[in-house]
């Protein structure tokens, strides 16, 4: 009996590592993913006029008693402003700014010895069956940074990986999991819970004047969330993706990638160095949480939120550049004990050296820049958020199905619009008086759009992040392509679609409250 079930098990991996297979040779057979943009930016263009003649709208849940309606992009005045706005569409990608700022410092920690040697360090007091978990844990726990855990973790992951003979894709595909689909979980309160719960509670006023929703309405939820993604991420790393890859693959990409750490034996310079940047990384963060948390320091207080206007924590606002001074001044401090670093040249050449590497990530920005500035200017994005929400409305189910249903929604409406608070900006003064009237509350009607938001966003082909995956991928495996990524990633969201839905449920279901 023993026998025959693992033979049962083995036949069942089998065909889900040839379904994967599958995936990435059709996926990679896709045009380049920036040409993919183009054609997806021809796309919006063809919608935006056929809605225009047609004259698609919508009410605009942002404005009551307004109506959006779908632009044509293709007349006049949309090509004047395709034209006139094309820089300001790159320039405000919403990435970019995030990545080419925080690789100043990375790429001087990267390229003084500094993240080889803390590799080492990470690989040395990690157990091994504890890596998938940890990787996992870091990611979710990252959002607590924005989104900077989409430009630090996922190559970190892959050179422990790496080092300890295991795929350096691996540790990419746990790390992008819990960055990426882990994104509403945490152990902390981040900057999404005010964003979110001040559209929430605008859109319970609408029943109750006098309604509040507070930031930490999701927070137990969100806790409990934070080791339930851990484990499913331990479980499809473990079970599903690392099986995919041979020795002889792994041997591959390890070549391919130049990780050269010299083993595993800490040099004493290294030793030194990681001592001099420890103690400049705590002075460094010292003083940048003096100013966050002294009375009447600079990051104190709230500002507007820079793409909502909504006001956040003004620290949050602050995070890319207080990253960007995490890496750099360790990163120096470990140049100058262990040699690596001789005048300020080297700092600038190095700082150099990592913006020389991002022409791909360039190229991609300005064609996904202008296809997601088109799709938010034609009024497409408002049209399919607020018909998302109507098809939930139209269901009418019990509590249960419908919390199911709006997660599964909210999912496949995150394939193709990605902005957390923009979807939430549409579906809330939908969803919350809607299924408010039949008795559920608006931190329950929040968390389960979280859920549904959270489960596709590493393989949504609108979060602008993947590109930052997609390029970190390459440096292992050069001809990857968006079928590699979709195959790597695609697991983790299937399974954390059925799981973490079903956890919803049962937590609504035994009466446990979501946050305070």
């Amino acid at each position: 009996m023993e026998q025959a079930g693992g033979s049962s098990l083995g036949a069942q991996r089998g065909a889900t590592a040839r379904a994967l297979a599958m995936v990435e040779r059709l996926g990679n057979r896709l045009p380049d993913p920036a040409t993919l943009f183009v054609m997806l930016g021809v796309v919006v263009l063809a919608l935006s006029f056929i809605g225009a003649r047609m004259e698609w709208s919508v009410a605009d849940p942002r404005t009551p008693g307004a109506s959006a309606t779908v632009r044509n992009l293709v007349d006049a005045e949309g090509i004047k402003w395709i034209l006139t706005s094309a820089l300001r569409n790159f320039l405000d990608f919403p990435p970019l700014a995030i990545v080419l700022v925080a690789m100043l410092g990375i790429g001087v920690a990267e390229r003084t010895g500094l993240f080889p040697a803390l590799l080492k360090l990470l690989v040395r007091v990690t157990p091994a069956w504890a890596l998938s978990p940890v990787v996992v844990f870091i990611g979710v726990n990252s959002s607590a940074a924005s989104d900077a855990g989409y430009v630090v973790l996922p190559p970190l992951a892959a050179g422990v990986f790496a080092l300890t003979g295991r795929s350096p894709l691996v540790g990419i595909a746990a790390a992008t999991f819990g960055v990426a689909g882990g994104f509403s979980a945490n152990l902390m309160v981040t900057s999404l819970d005010p964003l979110l719960s001040g559209l929430t509670e605008s859109a319970a006023r609408s029943l109750d004047p006098t309604a509040r929703v507070l930031p930490t309405c999701n927070y137990l939820f969100m806790i409990a969330s934070t080791f339930l993604l851990t484990g499913i991420g331990w479980w499809v790393t473990e079970r599903i993706v690392a099986p995919r890859f041979d020795r002889a693959a792994i041997d591959r990409q390890v070549q391919q990638g130049g990780l050269d750490a010299g083993g595993l034996v800490m040099q004493p310079g290294e030793v030194r160095g990681l001592i001099m940047a420890l103690v400049s990384f705590l002075v460094v963060g010292g003083a940048l949480l003096a100013m966050a948390i002294m009375p009447g320091g600079p990051l104190t207080g709230e500002v507007p939120h820079h793409s909502t206007g909504r006001p956040v924590p003004t620290w949050s606002e602050a995070l890319v550049p207080m990253i960007m001074l995490l890496f750099l001044v360790p990163g120096v401090a470990f140049g100058l004990v262990s040699g690596e670093i001789r005048s300020d040249r080297c700092v600038a050449r190095r700082m150099g050296d990592s913006m020389s590497g991002m022409g791909t990530y360039l190229v991609l920005a300005f064609f996904a820049g202008q296809t997601i500035a088109w799709f938010k200017q034609s009024n497409l994005s408002v049209l399919l958020g607020v018909e998302g929400g109507e098809l939930i409305k139209a269901m009418g189910f019990g509590q249960g199905p419908m919390l199911a249903s709006i997660v599964v929604v909210v999912a496949i409406l995150n394939l193709v619009v990605s902005s957390a608070s923009a979807k939430w900006a549409f579906l809330a003064p939908i969803l919350v008086p809607m299924l408010g009237t039949a008795g559920m509350s608006p931190d329950l009607v929040q968390v389960a759009y979280r859920v549904g938001d959270s489960c596709t966003n590493p393989i949504a082909p609108m979060n602008a992040y993947l590109v930052i995956i997609l390029v970190a991928i390459r440096r292992w495996q050069p001809d990857a392509g968006l079928g590699t990524l979709i195959a790597l990633l695609l697991p983790y969201c299937m399974w954390a679609l059925v799981l973490w839905t079903v956890f919803l449920v049962v937590w609504n279901a035994l009466g446990i409250p979501l946050g305070t």
